[in-house]
């Protein structure tokens, strides 16, 4: 083993339904957007233009009963997602293969410090500060193809205290899995370990202290968070 100046951070690993073992995050994307009525609710056009991405941290990325309210906010929102896991890469992929790189599905939550986000929309800034903070991207254990296949349809909702607050359907992304994985090998390089949150329907809003967050992936999984 090389040696190294300070300690090796710790791996970023999430559970993997119906094993021990665990997958190991690389990179963090996210797709902004590819829902047309959360497009419309953010104050943008819907059409079908090109994909934009983002990045949290890998170890943004987390499995957990609580989501820690974060400091410097105190508007933060929830955006429930379909999250794709990765086991091969590349650049330049073709949609018809990019389902191949996939190792599996979750369910997990776009966490965004949204008053810190729209000052540096407003500033001309990028969103780190708003997206990429601790504990900013719970997710569900995976689940492997193989068990769930690759969900093209499906309700996917989020509930605050029960109240249900999110209820699309998977149907209604914009650019589909195979087209996000395709697009975003244009721009980056993918590699076994990614993590991509695919967007969010509409009904997104704020959490307090206290909140109980439940959110579903129909077919795919379930997280239930404590906003401590």
């Amino acid at each position: 083993m090389t040696a190294t100046v300070i300690p090796m951070p710790a791996p970023v690993l999430l559970e993997v339904e119906g094993t021990s073992e665990k997958f190991p995050v690389r990179r963090v994307y996210c797709v902004g957007r590819n829902y047309a009525d959360h497009a419309i609710e953010m104050g943008h056009d819907p059409s079908r233009e090109a994909p934009f991405f983002f990045q949290k941290n890998a170890d943004n990325a987390y499995n957990g009963e609580t989501f820690p309210y974060p400091p410097l906010s105190s508007n933060v929102h929830f955006e429930v997602e379909l999250v794709m896991a990765l086991k091969a890469g590349g650049s330049d992929i073709d949609a018809q293969d990019a389902l191949e790189c996939v190792y599996g599905y979750g369910v997990g939550v776009d966490f965004t410090r949204r008053d810190l986000q729209d000052q540096m929309k407003k500033a001309g800034r990028s969103w780190e500060v708003a997206k990429a903070f601790e504990k900013s991207a719970p997710v569900s254990a995976l689940v492997p193809v193989a068990k769930v296949g690759h969900p093209q349809e499906g309700p996917i909702w989020l509930e605050v205290n029960g109240d249900r607050k999110q209820n699309g359907d998977m149907n209604q992304m914009i650019w589909k899995l195979p087209e996000i994985i395709a697009e975003l090998s244009k721009q980056f390089e993918l590699a076994a370990g990614d993590v991509i949150m695919t967007g969010t329907p509409a009904g997104v809003g704020a959490v307090v202290k206290g909140d109980k967050v439940v959110c579903e992936a129909q077919g795919v999984g379930r997280l239930e968070l404590t906003v401590v």
